[in-house]
């Protein structure tokens, strides 16, 4: 059975293992928790593309035993104590560096690199066994979100193969507006578009979401676009309408998450 995409938000740091007193988080992590019932069948592995690794061209995690990266900072110590033992896959490394060199990009698997916690911190919460092996995938540094459509295009292929294609970011990330009421009315603006343009066709949804720019308060929701990137991956890898399976405001921001079949 071909597994859907999803472009997910992964929260703030280790959100989802502190305490959380006023049930900023809750939601969130429900969805995350849900989002395996929703599969046809348990995924043979997870790609999972973070807004939280950027390169020169695409790369992926091809460690047999992928350690943790703690890039979050100023949290409770017990956060950076976390395990997650999911195993890798290098052979899936290999094989998607190899669809994309097919394609023209430039696709390396690094050996050492290990999971960052816009991976680790989202799958501890929706797939708590750690027991289906883990590939990360980069976004490209020159940021080029046509680039990163084509390159889901590219991967779809993998859906076939009993992968679960995830990208991990923020539908909002303006470190800035969190917590703003401010920013609560462009937040919900780029969200709107954001809907309309995901649930366009393929072709139709490739061209909006290249041109993201152009869409209402873009640069107020997205400073700089690496936690946008991973939902054109996502998308590229699907043909049909994409629909929206997550939203809610969280500190004053609108944030959704996406299927895409």
């Amino acid at each position: 059975m071909r597994q859907p995409s999803f472009f997910i938000p992964h929260g703030g740091g280790p959100c989802f293992f502190m305490e959380d007193p006023a049930g900023i988080w809750t939601g969130m992590a429900a969805f995350l928790r849900d989002l395996p019932t929703s599969l046809p069948k348990r995924p043979g592995a997870v790609l999972v593309v973070s807004g939280h690794w950027e390169t020169e061209g695409f790369a992926f995690t091809g460690a047999e035993r992928p350690s943790l990266l703690y890039d979050y900072y100023n949290f409770p110590p017990h956060t950076y104590e976390l395990r997650y033992d999911a195993p890798g896959a290098p052979a899936l490394a290999a094989r998607a560096a190899g669809l994309l060199r097919d394609a023209g990009f430039v696709a390396t698997v690094d050996p050492e690199r290990g999971l960052d916690h816009g991976v680790f911190i989202p799958l501890k919460v929706a797939l708590p066994d750690a027991a289906i092996p883990v590939v990360e995938m980069s976004v490209d540094r020159a940021l080029d979100p046509a680039q990163h459509v084509a390159a889901g295009q590219a991967l779809a292929a993998l859906r076939d193969e009993g992968v679960l294609i995830l990208g991990s970011g923020m539908s909002f990330h303006n470190m800035r507006g969190y917590g703003d009421p401010r920013f609560t009315a462009p937040s919900e603006a780029f969200d709107a578009w954001l809907d309309a343009a995901v649930s366009r066709p393929g072709p139709e949804r490739a061209a909006a979401l290249s041109n993201w720019e152009g869409a209402p308060a873009a640069r107020i929701a997205h400073p700089k676009a690496e936690h946008l990137l991973p939902l054109m991956v996502a998308a590229g890898a699907a043909d049909g309408p994409g629909t929206r399976v997550y939203h809610e405001n969280v500190l004053k921001t609108a944030i959704s998450g996406f299927r895409f079949d």
